[in-house]
């Protein structure tokens, strides 16, 4: 009996579906590509349920004649290639004439279509991929496809699909694409009855992505262009200051092809080093025109992959567009003074106006006084380096940026950041106006069998025990003591409702996400609602938890409930808990209080905290032996 023999057609069918047609995303992708390849100027895309459904797509390209209408539904049938040469150099989004079959063969589709001279249209039926009926019909010019009822002849396949809600998160990012890839054609999306989105289809692609990714996204864009050898590149990336948690705003696209590239997110991404914290990732619209025989698009089903005869080539056509967008910015919209700048400016000091015409000055040395923290500013301004003097025309003072000798009489003014607010209190000598009280002394510190030497680049503390010094990340040691915090099973969440609630613009696969886990987040102590077109309203948040960037935080948690199975719960706690402690930790690269760092330290000296969340080691210790040996003492 013979071992190997040929599949039935209807099976190679379902095989061949299951490597084009992996959800209603992939549908929505493949009948959108072939409108753009009949040259449609406008693309209707409605679903309801997810697209599980119906998915409905209308154009008003150039048709399908009568006679073609059955062959189009045959596998390996396309009116875009004729010869082996052709494949060498593909220009349209379709290729392979795999989509239609394989979508029709897990569906029950309706075609409806015209050809632009033509006095009649057609209509088409199938079912499982069987024609059911084929007849004249009066319908407008283009082309419109239903497809129902997805999958509902393969029951195994229907079981691995998500929710409606889902589901019909990736068809919004696939039309997205769509619209990114070609905003010269106007795209209209129907969500369950509701336009999500339309885009306008005048060619600007700032247009495409103020209508589908949504304003605030559009207006932080830097234009990004250049043009080498042959490869055109254009589109925006953003500022530092507008990157995201993940990669889902960063979009590619080669000759008007949605695709997917670590060459290519290496490129930018190499653009911003040194300029963006770890974990934050540039967002970008990138698109890519080049000779079509310099890249093959044929290397995977979906055509999501693409691979370049010249790698280095396009990475540098990538990285120089972006380097030269972020060193064309004018600068940062709000006045802000690097901490660089400010140490530069302790030797030879220049004033710095703030909002408001008050000026602030970096700090000076003040003997016998201890430093006080500043939250990355220089707090301080000492008496012995700046006088304020009494102006008896007006009644009040006014300040001279001057050296003032070390035995002077005069006022000291201390400005101090309280939340981006600089404050002053001022104190006067005798016989001058009443000024606030000193504070009181505050007690003595118990002994303690070590001393904190020091912090380091704002970051490592130097503490002294014994014969050995201790440096100790300060981050991701109070990361460690707020998850351990978090993780015991009688935790109960401290939750804070916010005043007015932060519309928060997350990805449509994100908000998809979040939505789904809307009570398990309530448990931790996050409370947020649906605000429409991927904007998430955060209502509620844990206790202590930063908001300086609400949106990354968002994008961080729903990459921790996709990640590793959404059924294992403990796997999901422990990884919004990770987030929520390292949103809550004291920051790195920010100066702390010595009196917040003293708990910390006992925690780490004690052995209770030895490695973070992630099992990076807290601490390194460096004995007074090692250190003399280092300078040849020993």
């Amino acid at each position: 009996m013979p071992k190997i023999y040929e599949m039935s057609p209807h099976l190679a069918d379902l095989i061949a579906a299951g490597e084009v047609v992996e959800r209603p995303a992939s549908v929505v992708k493949e009948l959108t590509e072939n409108s753009v390849d009949a040259g449609a100027g406008s693309i209707t895309v409605e679903i309801r349920g997810g697209g599980m459904a119906e998915i409905r797509v209308t154009d008003d390209g150039c048709g399908i004649a009568p006679e073609d209408v059955e062959t189009a539904f045959l596998r390996h049938a396309t009116s875009k290639l004729r010869t082996e040469r052709e494949l060498e150099s593909i220009g349209t989004l379709g290729f392979r004439g795999e989509a239609l079959a394989a979508i029709a063969s897990v569906s029950r589709v309706e075609l409806l279509t015209r050809e632009r001279d033509a006095g009649e249209g057609t209509r088409l039926t199938l079912e499982a991929g069987e024609r059911r009926e084929l007849s004249p019909a009066g319908v407008p010019v283009g082309t419109t496809i239903y497809v129902r009822d997805l999958f509902f002849n393969t029951p195994a396949r229907q079981k691995f699909m998500k929710n409606d809600r889902a589901e019909g998160a990736a068809v919004t990012t696939a039309v997205a694409r769509l619209a990114l890839s070609h905003p010269e054609v106007s795209v209209r999306y129907i969500r369950d009855g509701k336009e999500e989105y339309h885009t306008p289809g005048d060619g600007r692609l700032q247009s495409a992505a103020y209508c589908t990714l949504g304003r605030e996204f559009a207006r932080g864009l830097l234009t990004a262009e250049n043009k080498v050898d042959g490869i055109t590149v254009t589109g925006y990336v953003s500022t530092p200051g507008a990157a995201r948690g993940n990669r889902s705003w960063q979009f590619f696209f080669v000759n008007g092809r949605f695709i997917k590239s670590k060459l290519l997110q290496a490129a930018v991404e190499q653009a911003y080093k040194n300029a963006l914290f770890t974990g934050r990732f540039p967002v970008c619209l990138i698109n890519i025109a080049m000779s079509p025989a310099a890249v093959d698009v044929n290397v995977h089903p979906t055509k999501l992959e693409v691979r370049f005869s010249d790698e280095r080539k396009i990475f540098d056509a990538v990285y120089w567009a972006a380097r030269a967008a972020l060193e064309r910015e004018e600068g940062p919209r709000e006045l802000e003074i690097s901490k660089s700048t400010l140490e530069a400016a302790r030797g030879g000091f220049t004033p710095e106006r703030i909002p408001g015409g008050r000026v602030f000055a970096p700090e000076a040395a003040h003997p016998g006084k201890k430093d006080a923290g500043d939250g990355g500013f220089f707090s301080r301004v000492s008496a012995e380096t700046y006088r304020t003097s009494y102006d008896k025309g007006t009644g009040g003072f006014k300040t001279a940026v001057r050296p003032v000798s070390s035995g002077g009489s005069g006022r000291e003014d201390v400005l101090r950041d309280s939340g981006g607010i600089f404050q002053t209190q001022l104190r006067m000598p005798a016989g001058g106006r009443e000024m606030p009280e000193e504070p009181p002394a505050a007690p003595r510190e118990p002994q303690r069998s070590w001393r904190l030497v020091g912090e380091a680049l704002n970051t490592y503390l130097l503490v002294e025990r014994g014969d050995s010094l201790i440096l100790i990340d300060k981050h991701a040691a109070h990361e460690r003591i707020l998850f351990d915090r978090l993780k015991v099973g009688s935790y109960t969440p401290s939750s804070q409702m916010l005043l007015t609630p932060r519309i928060c613009r997350v990805s449509e696969e994100s908000a998809g996400v979040l939505l789904e886990e809307r009570e398990f987040l309530a448990g931790l102590g996050f409370e947020l609602d649906d605000f429409g077109g991927g904007s998430l309203a955060l209502r509620q948040v844990p206790i202590d938890m930063d908001l300086s960037d609400p949106e990354g935080m968002l994008e961080e948690i729903a990459g921790k409930l996709s990640t590793g199975g959404r059924r294992d719960v403990e796997a999901m706690r422990d990884g919004v808990l990770h987030t929520v402690a390292c949103k809550a930790a004291i920051k790195a690269g920010k100066r702390s209080q010595p009196e917040e760092l003293t708990g910390l330290i006992d925690s780490v000296l004690s052995g209770q905290v030895k490695y973070c969340p992630h099992g990076r080691p807290v601490s390194v210790e460096l004995t007074k032996a090692q250190l003399d040996r280092s300078f040849k003492r020993a």
